[in-house]
């Protein structure tokens, strides 16, 4: 049976056993109107006026709360909200079912049942509704980790959290009661919580109830009265959150200024991701795993992820200092049980790698570590080459010496028919990694689109442009590109190495690509502002090296399903171990030189598909019209400086 056929099952079942009980209370409701009316005493003689009477409002009050929608939605959700709906409810079906009783019924009908039917069936549909909500309640299990908490505040934040809290069931907070510093509301109860006390009480509540945590709802607090109360908290042992106002999201500088975060995953409509966590904890599970480029957002992320299987142990290699630093400090708060290694070294020195693979002998290597910004690469053509490409090689190259298990490389769409210099170095890049594939180290590449949420993300971008007033910048209206979440796509690597034998370039299922116009109009709009109007929508040109639309795949490639419908294989023509060692080779000359046109030739020749933008082609054409001599001497001259 489906998920689906099962839910409609269950609401069927809901449905019948509302009609049945909602039916025994019009039935009800009639007969106790009866003995009211008599006196608990019923004469045989109303029989036939009692069974008329039940007939007729069980027929006509299950047609009024049908159409008016009451035999319908959760009752153990039922709120104040909805008493007046059920009040017009009872008082339309009694009135429509003493129209009919006047003419279905025999003569001589008591005309006081009437009233006495509506007071009594209004009393059993409220009393039904409660008891359902009482019932629901008291049937919620807590989810793990569900904290004793205290409510700081009992004014209409207190309360707002009290409310959400009690409503759903998934909040950690398991409720003792509320504090407050007004005395007026000291004994007063909410949403059946007593406010216990103020300030002062604190420490004594604290442990008289094992309070493990304090939410402030006191969005008015200045900083003093703030301070105040996390000392209290501080000194009482406990933990403390604090819940801000709405008044904060919508005061300040301007409405523009103040925009909320945005859940990049509802602009993008994708669906969760689901993992054989089996499978991966297999491949993970007790072992020691490498990450390059550690500090960038899809290596931090995947140490994130990596952490959650139970490594023996994670190397975050990383170059820079500061990206390093704050992710050792993250690793070791929130996974204390996995030891984090960050290791400081460039992925160009393969000397360091050496070092750092020699001294914790990883199984499998994650690398992450590239340039991957499109117009920055445009303009630094050598340090492209010498770090997307030499770095990967040498770094492929130290694993296998090393005898790894695994050698994951993460590339990019736009290693497909690139346009650009990162692009066409991550292609070279695939293909110097997968010429080494000689039945020892498994080598495998990753291809996906944009992360939003990364270092250099749209996403960033256009929220700081809405925060000034605009205008938000677009390259282009019709610029297309694929999108998926940092932890999506890190997740969905980490189920793709586990199905490589070797030389495989896996490609994530990036769903449809999404124009960025419409990107940024959504953000616009999530930010409660108006395209257009409050904020300008103005569009800059395409920059160096980007193109229109991203690919997935070559027309020479061709597709392999995999056992998880996000994940595919590509397998398209490759380069031998030899013809990628001599490509290096020639490539590193060309870059000593710094010859601009001799490497584009190159890596023309290496990847036919790719066609260097213009502004690479002019650069090429104006440095050939400079003597080679005086290029060589002016290099030689930089060198020894």
């Amino acid at each position: 049976m489906t998920p689906r056929y099962i839910a409609q099952k269950a609401g069927a079942m809901s449905r019948l056993l509302v009609f049945v009980v909602q039916t025994g209370i019009f039935a009800a409701s009639v007969g106790i109107a009866f003995f009211l009316r008599f006196d608990l005493r019923f004469p045989v003689a109303e029989t036939a006026h009692l069974a008329a009477a039940i007939l007729i409002c069980v027929v006509m009050k299950n047609i009024v709360f049908h159409l008016a929608r009451l035999d319908r939605g959760w009752w153990g959700l039922v709120s104040l909200s909805d008493l007046p709906r059920l009040a017009a409810g009872n008082f339309l079906g009694s009135l429509v079912a003493g129209l009919a009783i006047l003419r279905l019924a025999p003569a001589g009908f008591p005309r006081s049942i009437y009233v006495l039917d509506l007071l009594v069936c209004s009393v059993l549909t409220v009393i039904a509704r409660l008891a359902a909500r009482l019932v629901y309640e008291s049937s919620r299990q807590a989810p793990p980790g569900t904290k004793r908490t205290l409510i700081y505040g009992a004014g209409a934040a207190g309360i707002s959290l009290l409310a959400e809290i009690r409503r759903n069931a998934g909040l950690p907070y398991k409720i003792i009661g509320l504090i407050d510093d007004d005395p007026k509301k000291a004994g007063v109860t909410i949403h059946g919580f007593n406010v216990l006390g103020n300030r002062e009480k604190l420490a004594s509540l604290v442990s008289k109830h094992n309070v493990e945590t304090v939410l402030i709802a006191i969005p008015s607090a200045n900083g003093q009265q703030m301070t105040a109360i996390l000392r209290l908290c501080q000194d009482a042992g406990v933990s403390f959150k604090t819940v801000p106002g709405l008044g904060e999201i919508i005061r300040g500088h301007g409405l523009a200024k103040q925009v909320r975060d945005v859940a990049v995953e509802d602009l993008l409509g994708r669906s969760q991701v689901h993992l054989d966590e089996d499978q991966i904890a297999k491949k993970l599970d007790g072992k020691v795993v490498l990450v390059t480029g550690a500090g960038g957002s899809i290596g931090s992320e995947l140490c994130r992820q990596i952490a959650r299987f139970h490594p023996k142990a994670i190397v975050g290699y990383e170059i820079s200092e500061n990206a390093l630093f704050y992710l050792d400090l993250e690793m070791k708060e929130n996974f204390p049980g996995v030891a984090f290694y960050p290791e400081i070294g460039s992925v160009q020195k393969s000397r360091r790698l050496a070092e750092v693979l020699e001294r914790y002998r990883p199984s499998i290597l994650y690398h992450a570590a590239a340039y991957k910004h499109v117009p920055m690469m445009e303009a630094h053509l050598f340090e492209a080459v010498e770090n997307n490409i030499f770095g990967s090689y040498m770094t492929a190259l130290t694993a296998s010496q090393y005898g790894l298990e695994d050698f994951v490389m993460i590339s990019t769409d736009k290693a497909v028919r690139p346009t650009s210099v990162m692009g066409v170095t991550k292609r070279l890049a695939e293909l110097a990694v997968n010429s080494l594939q000689n039945g020892g180290t498994r080598f495998m590449s990753v291809r996906f689109g944009n992360v939003l949420g990364s270092n250099g993300s749209v996403i960033p971008l256009f929220k700081k442009q809405i925060a000034a007033g605009g205008p938000v910048m677009v390259t282009h209206p019709e610029m297309l590109r694929y999108f998926m979440t940092i932890p999506e796509a890190s997740q969905l690597v980490l189920q793709a190495s586990t199905m490589g034998k070797g030389g495989e370039i896996f490609v994530l299922d990036m769903g449809d690509p999404v124009r960025i116009v419409d990107l940024a109009r959504n953000l616009i709009l999530l930010s409660g502002l108006r395209p257009g109007e409050d904020i300008r929508i103005e569009f800059s040109g395409i920059r160096p090296g980007e193109k229109l639309y991203e690919e997935l795949q070559t027309f020479e490639e061709s597709m392999v399903p995999t056992g998880h419908k996000k994940i595919k294989i590509f397998t398209g023509p490759g380069i031998s171990f030899e013809e990628m060692k001599a490509s290096i080779d020639q490539l590193r000359q060309i870059c000593s030189a710094r010859d601009v046109t001799q490497l584009l030739l190159h890596l023309k020749e290496t990847v036919p598909e790719y066609n260097p933008s213009t502004n690479v082609l002019k650069r090429a054409l104006v440095e050939k019209q400079i003597p080679a001599e005086k290029r060589k001497l002016a290099l030689a001259q930089a060198q020894g400086h």
